[in-house]
């Protein structure tokens, strides 16, 4: 869910730097799906995705789901209690446990490999950081110090321990540069997302030329949060009208969600964090 520099400096922040860290935005939702193509374009998490044997999780066949899912993650591992917390982790520990490749993989992986989970805490937090300074404004260091102490626990509610996890903001970057080296989208996980990036809802179509306009402007959000070297990946084309057109479009949405009340601001994060209290009181599944 990146946005890429020349996003950031085109979209100058509004009054100053933010004083103090707000939940979860639910314009973020807007971001979700380059964050997919972010944790994805790692080889071991793409076919992990893709050959899921967790039925019920595959973004293609369940996208709503899904996004519930992930989106939950984002909201218990930042805002939840230590109930919702261990409730979730043993849900998510519990599909992850059927998630590993086979002899017939082109690649090796599990989803308890430490190292994959980092990765995805890594894109997960670099999403909420560039999705605050689109529509937020940009932040001091104070503030992005204590964003980065609860980013943490993207990676570390799972089987990430806190020792692995960069010291600080610089190490985190460092830790980025270094992990991009690692980035590589073949045909078959780029066809796999696709669909994903132009928000295409299995068996759900509209008529020819309104279905292509909507998947067209779905493609400029989606590739508008993705540094260009995901865009290459993906074999999106990119160049000024693009960025000016994402540029307009992230302004107005700025401006909404400076003008929203926080409950709105926050939505759906905030609602989700109940949605766990009532599945756990109730029994039913979190994942």
């Amino acid at each position: 869910m990146t946005v890429n520099e020349s996003v950031d400096a085109r979209i100058e922040p509004d009054e100053g730097p933010m004083s103090e860290p707000e939940g979860m935005l639910g314009l973020g939702l807007l971001a979700g799906p380059a964050n997919v193509i972010m944790q994805l374009a790692r080889p071991g998490v793409g076919y992990g995705v893709l050959e899921s044997r967790v039925e019920s999780g595959r973004v293609d066949r369940h996208p709503i789901k899904r996004a519930r899912t992930t989106f939950t993650y984002l909201a218990v591992s930042t805002s939840g209690t230590d109930k919702q917390k261990a409730a979730f982790r043993r849900a998510v520990n519990g599909a992850h446990a059927q998630v590993f490749s086979t002899d017939e993989s082109p690649v090796k992986y599990h989803a308890f490999d430490k190292d994959l989970q980092l990765w995805v805490g890594a894109c997960l937090y670099k999403g909420v950081v560039d999705v605050y300074r689109l529509f937020v404004g940009d932040l001091d260091d104070a503030t992005a110090d204590r964003l980065y102490l609860q980013g943490r626990a993207l990676a570390t509610m799972l089987q990430v321990p806190e020792s692995m996890w960069p010291a600080d903001r610089a190490a985190f970057d460092r830790y980025w540069q270094e992990s991009l080296d690692k980035v590589h989208i073949d045909d078959t996980v780029r066809e796999y997302l696709y669909p994903i990036a132009v928000s295409r809802l299995r068996g759900m179509t509209l008529p020819g030329p309104l279905q292509r306009r909507a998947e067209s402007f779905a493609l400029l959000i989606t590739a508008g949060f993705l540094p260009q070297r995901f865009r290459e990946e993906m074999h999106f084309s990119w160049d000024d009208r693009r960025q000016r057109r994402f540029d307009r479009l992230m302004g107005v949405l700025r401006v909404v969600n400076r003008c929203s009340p926080k409950f709105v601001r926050e939505f759906p994060f905030n609602v989700l964090l109940k949605d766990v209290d009532w599945r756990i009181r109730t029994g039913r599944p979190l994942v």
